[in-house]
């Protein structure tokens, strides 16, 4: 499961006494956030690109060789996950496109602008995304 960094140059949104679920300044904060957070994976994979072209040493040394193998690995496993999250992101773009954006994917109920603030690409409500937690818990067993 990848990890979210929800961007910290955003202020959380107070919806208004009222104010109607996922209108238009809603959407339009959910988006700008998560396009800024893409931007942001998209330029650490970039710099980590050319950091591992720069720092590609051949060390005579198997210990220090060892080293940088592992550190590369580490390296990549991260920008794995955020090149899976990048993914995410996309499709959660593409949900408010669509007008589905906010609404669980299990049962239909609003996921809560607080849950969204924390995790953006959130597709479920707490009471359905505890309930799958629950039931993978049993799986593992």
């Amino acid at each position: 499961m990848t990890e979210e960094r929800p961007n910290k140059n955003f202020m959380p949104y107070s919806p208004k006494k009222g104010e109607t679920y996922m209108n238009s300044k809603q959407l339009t904060h959910f988006r700008t956030m998560l396009e800024s957070l893409k931007e942001d994976l998209i330029s650490d994979i970039e710099r980590t690109v050319h950091t591992m072209q720069d720092e590609a040493t051949v060390f005579a040394d198997p210990n220090d060789r060892a080293s940088q193998e592992t550190d590369i690995a580490i390296e990549l496993r991260n920008r794995d996950r955020e090149r899976k999250l990048i993914k995410k992101i996309e499709e959660t773009i593409n949900r408010i496109n669509s007008g589905d954006y906010g609404y669980c994917d299990k049962c239909g109920v609003e996921i809560g602008i607080k849950r969204l603030e924390a995790r953006p690409t959130a597709t479920l409500c707490i009471d359905c995304k505890t309930l799958e937690e629950i039931r993978e818990r049993q799986i593992a067993k």
